[in-house]
């Protein structure tokens, strides 16, 4: 069995499609403060646990035995976490490590983590490699680091096996139409930009004065369905023993400043998209494009879904046949 926390979310949902897809047998935790159980088939078994619950999470992996997790539940908003960093801290850290314990308690030595680029804070150079300075410029990236760091520890102390991967910005929606982005509030780029579309928010370009090339922040976006077959390929590595421990970059090796996207919405939307430029949010890097020919080489990941026009199109369909998301 393969355990996904955060599974009831937006990436968690989608690799928990792809894993059934594959036949694995999968089951999730989520306390659904962010997910939607909607998101996830009837009948999979779904535990309504939150991972500061430590009690809770060593009885249930007790009684499942999985042979792996994927770890996707954590707080993940930048601007939150600079207002909250006690709150991000504790519920990443302690999270994170009551997991740690209820995995090595049932024997279960494979976890794949989901991490950020926020580790890296501003680069010194793109697009950014695995060997780039670790500098965060906020608590959520902080945390993160804190949590690849515990685990490269524990890996040492309790001969765990992990792959942590640095998302770059995930965007997208299944192409199939199940399931799409639904976060409330908004806080990312793409789904924002299409609700603009739709008339549903006015948008906010937060500074157009960073030095990228029109003053807006430019970053890397990955499709998610990328971004979901890198997580089966780090699966597969673990299970097999292939790999003990890694870290590896997802991302386009291609960099979008907001400008730029609302443009290309506007494109695909046909819609006119109306903004008004705010201040920087604090913790925000200038540019964020993502170095990710190492897993290319030792895992052999192919993205398919490359391009900014498929990740609009795709995020764009879902929206247009979801308007309310998930209604849950």
């Amino acid at each position: 069995m393969i355990m996904v926390t955060g599974g009831a979310g937006y990436i968690g949902s989608h690799v928990v499609k792809a894993l059934l897809d594959e036949n694995y047998e999968v089951a999730v935790i989520d306390n659904l403060s962010t997910g939607h159980r909607a998101a996830l088939p009837e009948g999979i078994p779904f535990y309504r646990i939150d991972l500061v619950e430590e009690n809770k999470l060593q009885t249930l992996f007790a009684e499942l035995q999985p042979e792996a997790v994927l770890h996707f539940a954590a707080k993940s908003i930048v601007p939150e976490s600079v207002k909250d960093p006690l709150g991000t801290f504790y519920t990443n850290l302690t999270g994170s490590m009551n997991l740690l314990k209820a995995m090595l308690g049932a024997g279960c030595k494979n976890i794949v983590f989901s991490s950020t680029a926020a580790v890296y804070g501003e680069p010194r150079a793109v697009p950014i490699a695995e060997d780039h300075p670790l500098e965060p410029t906020n608590p959520y990236g902080e945390s993160k680091l804190f949590i690849e760091r515990i685990l490269a520890y524990t890996a040492d102390a309790d001969n765990l096996n992990y792959i942590s991967l640095r998302y770059f910005n995930a965007a997208g929606a299944d192409p199939e139409g199940k399931m799409g982005e639904d976060h409330d509030p908004e806080t990312h780029l793409i789904p924002r930009v299409l609700t603009a579309a739709a008339g549903q928010e006015e948008l906010t370009v937060f500074g157009d004065d960073y030095p990228t090339v029109d003053g807006s922040p430019v970053r890397d976006y990955i499709h998610i369905c990328d971004l979901v077959s890198a997580h089966l390929l780090a699966l597969e590595a673990l299970l097999k023993g292939e790999k003990k421990a890694a870290v590896y970059n997802l991302g386009h090796q291609l960099g979008f400043s907001v400008l730029e996207v609302i443009k290309k919405a506007e494109e695909i939307t046909g819609k006119n998209i109306p903004y008004k430029i705010g201040p920087r949010r604090p913790g925000d890097p200038s540019v964020l494009i993502a170095g990710s020919e190492l897993i290319k080489k030792e895992l052999n990941w192919a993205p398919r879904y490359s391009g900014l026009d498929t990740i609009i199109e795709t995020a764009w369909r879902w929206h247009q046949n979801h308007p309310h998301g998930y209604g849950d």
